[in-house]
């Protein structure tokens, strides 16, 4: 049996907690009661009003009162400011004894805006049970729905509310846009499907144990919510992982992921490398010798086969090239077929048990895996072939193929003498959508009238050949590189003469350059610079042709004087005294972007997701891309799917 004077020593407590709050927000220049929703109502409009019944309040999302009647009882963090002796107090301290003997069960009745909620009665209940740190509180609800608009918080909220339409959880808050939807994509879940009471019970269940790991591993010192922490720990993990965790292990597993949870708060999370490093730095003393290795060994992970993908074949050539460049101080290995989502950690943890100092996975997908592996391997280097990835615990690198597509662009609009030129796209993921505008101002500069007819391989049905046939295409930008069992001269740029495929030009990887590079700067000490460069940010190589990471071969049939333009383009580009992306530029839908005399930003070229006035297509929506596309799309798509 619970006393009286128990309840009186919490009530002290509370008191105690309550004043010192009122003294930090008046040092702080800030208000030291409860907020109050009619207050803020006189500046905000509300277009509509639902009741949403009973449902469970979580008791952090609960900020202030409906009107101001009681609002100066309480600091602003809902403890008690009146004393004992009074009626309040008094009341106070019987609620504290019932909540401890037996909990406090009556509803209460509130207002829900924008995600914070205000109690219109029962504000001393929700007083005793943010003392004893309650998750949740029952209430009647009724939601008071601002317009949209383009505000940040705006687009925030709507966010939220297509997500509690589909799974009924206010226990969530993101403080960035799109994450309620990477959530929704983590749980396997299609956007807008509703969840069933078994799926959200686990998830609400899993967020609290992990709100009180991530607040015991030091979350109330960053400016992220326990929900932003929840998704980079799925990320790392898992979704199903993270649901059957229990809170010692969240909490263990937090302390070895917390650069993945800090870069969620960077505004801009991506230190982007564009060029290597000229020479190795000066350094004071010879450490950086005594430390670094004598031999590495680098392990190369491979989704398919050399010989079964152009892409693995190219990135297979630069392993080679690694070896040659390094030979009897570098032995490489290879592990292909690797099967995402079934034996990628197990392929990873084998190379590494191997040997492997260094990995790299050569495609977006093996990305969960990669940031597995060094979480639980941190003194293993480990790169993933991606762009603009925001994770610190590993190196993300890919090239500025925009650069070599515009090259091809313009020996297009050279030979298109009817106008029309032919583009063959994979899939809609970052940097895609830069090449097929790089090619079509290319084409635009030598030729104005240049009309690019976009068509994709990964979309579902149709002909890409007929399509092209039946609109007196000839000349035609096809996939770049074919594998080795693919002997069809369709590749690259070329021109229909006769129905047979004469080739003139084509863009290349040279991947040894960028190998060699990397495992040049882990022999003379300097990869830990791009690391003190870039702070808590993640370390994204993007590197073009300067590097000599991309690059055009072209067929000796090109004409002289266009040969001598793209030599002039290409060194201009190699020399940063051109990029294809200056200046005004007009899209498809009359929108433009950038500025006379200016060039757009990388993060700008990066997540390009609109076509340049002189494509005649589109980026293709999510459901209709075949579905081997679809993970990858999922991880580096540039269009914004609507929920």
């Amino acid at each position: 049996m619970v006393s009286m004077m128990d309840a009186r020593e919490e009530f002290t407590t509370a008191l105690r907690a309550g004043q010192r709050a009122y003294r930090d927000s008046l040092a702080g220049g800030r208000y030291p009661y409860l907020q109050v929703l009619d207050d803020i109502l006189q500046n905000s409009d509300v277009e509509t009003t639902e009741p949403l019944g009973l449902v469970e309040i979580p008791i952090d999302r609960i900020v202030g009162t409906k009107t101001d009647g009681r609002t100066k009882a309480f600091a602003c963090n809902f403890m008690p400011l009146l004393d004992a002796r009074t009626e309040f107090g008094t009341k106070w301290i019987t609620l504290c004894k019932s909540q401890m003997e037996e909990g406090i069960r009556d509803p209460i009745r509130a207002f829900e805006f924008m995600n914070l909620f205000y109690v219109q009665e029962g504000n001393k209940r929700v007083s005793v049970l943010k003392h004893f740190n309650a998750p949740s509180v029952a209430g009647y609800v009724t939601r008071l729905v601002p317009p949209r608009t383009d505000t940040h918080e705006s687009r925030l909220y709507y966010e939220f509310l297509d997500f509690y339409k589909a799974t009924a959880i206010n226990s969530l808050w993101f403080s960035g846009e799109g994450r309620f939807a990477q959530l929704v994509d983590a749980a396997g879940k299609a956007q807008g499907e509703v969840w069933n009471e078994d799926d959200r019970l686990a998830l609400t269940a899993a967020a609290r144990r992990f709100t009180k790991a991530f607040y015991a591993a030091g979350g109330a010192r960053v400016s992220l919510t326990p929900s932003d922490a929840m998704l980079a720990y799925i990320g790392v993990y898992g979704y199903a992982a993270f649901i059957d965790a229990v809170e010692s292990v969240m909490r263990a597993n937090l302390s070895k992921i917390w650069k993945e949870v800090m870069v969620m708060n960077e505004p801009e999370a991506v230190s982007l490398s564009t060029e290597p490093a000229t020479a190795p730095r000066i350094r004071l003393t010879n450490l950086s010798k005594i430390f670094a290795p004598e031999h590495i060994k680098a392990a190369f992970l491979y989704e398919k086969t050399p010989a079964s993908s152009g892409w693995t074949y190219a990135h297979e050539m630069g392993r080679g090239e690694l070896e040659e460049a390094f030979e009897g101080r570098v032995a490489t290995c290879a592990y292909e077929n690797i099967r995402v989502g079934e034996n990628d950690d197990e392929t990873m943890e084998r190379a590494i048990d191997e040997g492997a100092q260094v990995v790299f996975t050569t495609t977006p997908k093996l990305m969960a895996a990669s940031l597995r592996a060094a979480v639980h391997h941190p003194d293993v280097k480990i790169l993933n072939c991606s762009l603009n990835m925001t994770h610190p615990d590993i190196r993300t690198y890919y090239g500025r193929i925009h650069e070599a597509k515009f090259l091809v662009g313009a020996i297009a609009g050279a030979l298109a003498d009817d106008n029309r030129i032919g583009y063959v796209a994979t899939y809609p993921t970052r940097g895609m959508t830069a090449g097929i505008n790089a090619f079509a101002l290319g084409a635009k500069m030598i030729n104005p009238r240049a009309v690019i007819h976009l068509e994709w391989t990964a979309v579902k049905g149709g002909d890409i050949y007929e399509s092209f046939a039946r609109r007196g295409v000839s000349v035609v930008s096809n996939i770049d590189m074919r594998a080795p069992e693919n002997s069809s001269p369709r590749f690259g740029l070329y021109r229909l003469e006769d129905g047979e495929p004469h080739n003139y030009a084509m863009p290349f990887w040279q991947w040894g350059k960028f190998y060699t590079r990397i495992i040049g700067s882990i022999f003379d000490g300097t990869w830990k610079d791009d690391d003190v460069k870039a702070g808590a940010k993640a370390v994204n190589y993007w590197w073009g042709m300067s590097a000599g990471l991309v690059d055009v071969v072209y067929s000796r049939s090109l004409p002289p004087d266009t040969a001598r333009l793209i030599e002039l383009l290409r060194r201009a580009i190699c020399q940063s005294e051109f990029e294809p992306f200056e200046g005004l530029l007009r899209a498809q839908d009359g929108k433009t972007y950038g500025r006379a005399g200016e060039r757009l930003s990388s993060e700008e070229i990066i997540t390009m997701d609109w076509l340049a006035e002189n494509v005649d297509g589109r980026l293709p929506d999510f459901d209709e891309l075949i579905e081997e596309a679809k993970p990858l799309v999922k991880i580096q798509g540039v269009k914004k799917e609507k929920p």
